[in-house]
């Protein structure tokens, strides 16, 4: 079955942004807002996981409930959150990759933090996901240097965009990656679930 795709326009440049948003922050929005701006995107898809499988399932709200809190929070002209995993019944990053590609004409970025750069060699068939997809990865308090010396990074070195052009990165042929410098904020999902229980 065809999932339901976000309007779009064949060509155009689309930061894919998932996420079990557990719940979704401010500090979500700001790496999705900077992200528009530096890769120069003409979408934000905001791609709310079903489950992820390296998450325990026991710490992860009702879908619906995250689902509903990620779009009040992702305000934005060109910000649209999206139930595709749900609807293709996706468990894993290169699932859904593998349908976009099937499915969307676009240039597709995936639009990650420097935390999941870090343990990028932990996900399911990590290696086809960069082979995929040019991937933006975002600064993270305390994890840059984790991250820029993380497997998946030393493994494709030589993809890297430099840091003045991730505009570029869109364009590229993957492998192709980015590391990009925000301004670092604090809030984190585990966190805000901790000071609520």
């Amino acid at each position: 079955m065809m999932p339901r795709l976000p309007p779009h326009s064949p060509g155009q440049r689309i930061g894919l942004f998932g996420g079990s948003f557990n719940p979704a922050h401010e500090g979500h929005r700001q790496v999705a807002l900077y992200a528009l701006k530096k890769l120069r995107l003409d979408w934000v898809w905001w791609l709310v996981s079903p489950q992820n499988p390296l998450k325990d399932t026991s710490e992860t709200a009702a879908y619906a409930q995250r689902f509903a809190q990620t779009k009040a929070l992702a305000r934005h002209p060109r910000f649209v959150v999206t139930d595709i995993e749900s609807q293709i019944g996706s468990r894993t990053t290169i699932e859904t990759l593998r349908a976009l590609k099937h499915y969307a004409d676009a240039q597709f970025v995936w639009i990650m933090g420097a935390d999941s750069l870090a343990g990028l060699h932990h996900w399911h068939d990590w290696k086809e996901i960069v082979e995929t997809v040019p991937l933006a990865v975002l600064a993270r308090p305390g994890y840059s240097i984790r991250a820029l010396g993380s497997v998946a990074a030393l493994r494709y070195l030589e993809a890297r965009v430099p840091m003045e052009s991730p505009q570029v990165l869109a364009a590229k042929h993957p492998p192709a990656w980015a590391f990009i410098s925000m301004p670092l904020r604090k809030e984190s999902s585990t966190a805000i679930r901790a000071a609520q229980s």
